[in-house]
């Protein structure tokens, strides 16, 4: 667990990342709003590669999974309101925190070696 300050996270991204081993919660300090983008995980056990997942399309990771990465058209961002957290499965594609003001500062509860 520790406090995340983040600065000029404006409202868009144009990368986003996930977690193969760990979930991760994230919340705001103070309840402002601000917006996560999310996709559902798509981590991949090789040995089970078939007519539907292609090798081809399957990417290693530098910690050495694999995994699809997500269609651009199936990440939704979801507006975050009050003194919520929110919970990662693992895997869970994720872009932001982002925010309309200069600056927030967020609760992060993740490993200190997460990937």
């Amino acid at each position: 667990f520790y406090i995340m300050h983040l600065e000029g996270r404006a409202l868009q991204f144009s990368t986003i990342t996930h977690h193969a081993s760990v979930t991760q919660c994230l919340g705001s300090i103070g309840g402002e709003d601000w917006y996560l983008g999310v996709a559902k995980a798509s981590i991949v056990d090789k040995d089970e590669v078939n007519d539907k997942v292609k090798m081809e399309d399957v990417q290693k990771s530098k910690c050495g999974h694999y995994y699809l990465p997500p269609i651009p058209d199936d990440v939704r961002v979801f507006r975050i309101s009050g003194p919520k957290f929110v919970k990662l499965n693992k895997g869970t594609w994720h872009a932001g925190p982002l925010f309309r003001k200069r600056e927030m500062d967020f609760y992060n509860l993740e490993l200190s070696n997460t990937n």
